[in-house]
């Protein structure tokens, strides 16, 4: 009966430690502003340079929805400018979108707009 206890205390120990680790790495993720002050919006295909970010990080995309939108692509829709099927669109305005591990695309798919530079690569560690 003991030694059940005593196994039954290191799984709740061992559950409550990584939960506190899950929630100390969430809470140091950074949170960008894609564009800076000017928001998403065209030429801002360099606005990732200089920048590290990490799996987590969170970019804030802010735009016109009657404008623009985000769309999350693969890297042969960032090259191609074009969306592929199934491919997440982004219309609020104000979207949050959490980065994932390796490399992130993302473009606006309004007529013109990705090959007028409103594309960003990000890639995260």
């Amino acid at each position: 009966m003991v030694q059940g206890r005593g196994s039954a205390m290191a799984v709740a120990v061992t559950a409550m430690l990584c939960m506190m680790l899950l929630r100390f790495d969430m809470a140091h993720a950074a949170t960008y502003s894609v564009g800076g002050p000017g928001g998403w919006t065209f030429n801002v295909s360099g606005w990732p340079k200089g920048k590290s970010f990490k799996a987590g990080d969170i970019l804030v995309f802010n735009y016109s929805p009657a404008a623009h939108n985000v769309v999350a692509v693969n890297r042969a829709g960032y090259s191609s400018c074009s969306t592929p099927r199934g491919a997440k669109v982004y219309t609020s305005g104000k979207d949050r979108i959490k980065l994932v591990k390796g490399q992130n695309f993302f473009t606006c798919s309004f007529t013109g707009h990705c090959q007028s530079g409103m594309k960003i690569a990000v890639n995260a560690v």
